[in-house]
């Protein structure tokens, strides 16, 4: 057993505790990026928020949390979009007012009225606004409630391996959706090419079901067993999940495996996981170096927001 982590065994949810460690910053190195549009919400059990206004980082205190509740969520604004730091922040000020949730279902209608709210409220500034917002409720008992809503992701990572466990919103998903690609296709696309075109994001919407003749929707569009191909069921954006012990899992924008070759750097998370003895600020710092290191070796010119957010119930 290596040093930070115990070995896999469910958890009783009475004695939950949860180690967390947050970074996030403009771009891999200096000069890439000119601002920071991504955002992140930490909500410890006792109310304690954390988060990013003005691109620095911010405390305060939810009156009324319910004791032993936890929010984790990472958001990137929509990249190049008009006001997308002010979406990513204006999300996260809208999730400290949204109730600790007890079911998806309540949670789901909580963040769609949000969202519909957002929509409203930006449209009347213009542009295009949006952000991605994928987030994890952790009540005292019981499993963890899933959110999702663009191309930042969830996954669960062990000593040998990295598990995604959330479905980009992109356009490949689409085609899958349609039956128009198999299984191996929309992995090339989605975890082996970089890019950067979205079909979904809080506050904008989604153009999942656009015809020649209909723009875009204004509404959240939930991708489910109902709409997903076979290769994808049980991956909805909106579902209970079991949290193990001695499983580092990672909320992350998509500046983590924006390079050339995302999929073969992900590959090598597990080990660098556990070279790093697998606890969550060590994870998250080395993750951020390798991913720096990257980015010189390969001279790539452009780099992203990148956040990271690591927990695991210890």
């Amino acid at each position: 057993m290596m040093d930070g982590i115990v070995e896999d065994m469910a958890f009783v949810p009475a004695t939950r505790e949860v180690e967390i460690a947050v970074r996030s910053v403009i771009a891999p190195r200096p000069g890439m990026r000119a601002e920071n549009q991504d955002n992140y919400l930490v909500v410890e059990a006792d109310g304690r928020a954390r988060y990013l206004r003005d691109e620095c980082e911010t405390n305060t205190r939810i009156v009324g949390w319910t004791p032993g509740h936890r929010r984790y969520a990472v958001l990137d604004g929509v990249g190049g979009h008009d006001h997308g730091r002010l979406a990513a922040e204006r999300t996260v000020q809208g999730l400290l007012e949204v109730p600790a949730a007890a079911t998806i279902a309540g949670l789901s209608a909580d963040l769609e009225a949000l969202h519909d709210s957002l929509h409203v409220e930006f449209a009347q500034i213009g542009g295009n606004a949006g952000c991605t917002l994928t987030l994890v409720d952790i009540p005292p008992e019981g499993p963890a409630l899933l959110f999702h809503t663009g191309d930042s992701r969830l996954y669960e990572i062990t000593r040998d391996k990295v598990s995604c466990l959330t479905i980009d919103h992109v356009p490949a998903t689409q085609w899958a959706m349609a039956g128009e690609i198999e299984a191996a296709a929309w992995h090339r696309h989605v975890h082996e090419r970089r890019s950067s075109a979205i079909s979904q994001a809080f506050i904008l919407g989604h153009v999942f079901l656009r015809s020649e003749r209909s723009g875009p929707s204004p509404h959240l569009f939930e991708l489910n067993d109902g709409n997903l191909p076979a290769f994808l069921q049980g991956q909805g954006d909106r579902r209970r999940l079991d949290l193990t012990r001695g499983r580092l899992y990672l909320l992350a924008t998509d500046g983590l495996w924006h390079v050339p070759e995302p999929g073969s750097f992900t590959a090598r998370w597990a080990a660098l996981v556990d070279e790093a003895g697998g606890e969550s600020r060590a994870a998250v710092d080395v993750l951020l170096a390798a991913l720096t290191d990257l980015v010189v070796q390969q001279q790539v010119v452009s780099g992203d927001n990148t956040t990271l957010l690591a927990f695991q119930v210890i």
